[in-house]
């Protein structure tokens, strides 16, 4: 069954996915609604993701939406139950997607680090330039304002002779 997916979110009463699909051979929009159970507010969302996409009556709708996209369903649904309120759900899931430079990523776990260069890989391919883009440029060169004058080192002054 070919479909293209539209829009997709969640309720929370009953808890469910609701996908919003066209139809390609009739041309019409369907909505599905698959229903989250046995999900709390200690569930792994990662992983009720990954459950949910790979589920064999929802994999050929859920093919088109990102697993990142159903992960911050769940996190919507998990910041519920707890009893967050909805704001207070999307500051946590900004905080936790966005990448802070001066933050140290060597004193991170494993699973923590993995997240962390995984929101860079995707931030990098959002922001990649490719070949079939309208304003891709092959060979760039640009030139950096010299404010200051450069300061040289100590371990670059001494004569080649040495050697």
């Amino acid at each position: 069954m070919m479909c293209t997916a539209k829009k997709c979110g969640i309720r929370f009463q009953p808890p469910a996915i609701i996908l919003i699909y066209e139809n390609e051979m009739e041309g019409k929009s369907r909505q599905r609604i698959m229903p989250v159970r046995n999900f709390s507010k200690f569930s792994d969302c990662n992983r009720a993701a990954e459950q949910l996409k790979n589920n064999p009556r929802h994999k050929s709708y859920l093919e088109q939406v990102s697993l990142r996209q159903l992960e911050r369903l769940f996190s919507f649904l998990q910041g519920y139950l707890s009893g967050q309120s909805l704001a207070e759900t999307m500051e946590q899931i900004q905080r936790e997607t966005t990448i802070d430079p001066e933050e140290d990523l060597n004193k991170l776990d494993d699973k923590e680090l993995a997240k962390r260069k995984s929101i860079m890989d995707e931030l990098f391919e959002k922001n990649q330039k490719k070949k079939d883009d309208p304003n891709f440029v092959y060979d760039i060169e640009v030139e950096f304002p010299r404010d200051e004058q450069l300061q040289s080192c100590g371990w670059d002054t001494e004569s080649a002779d040495e050697f």
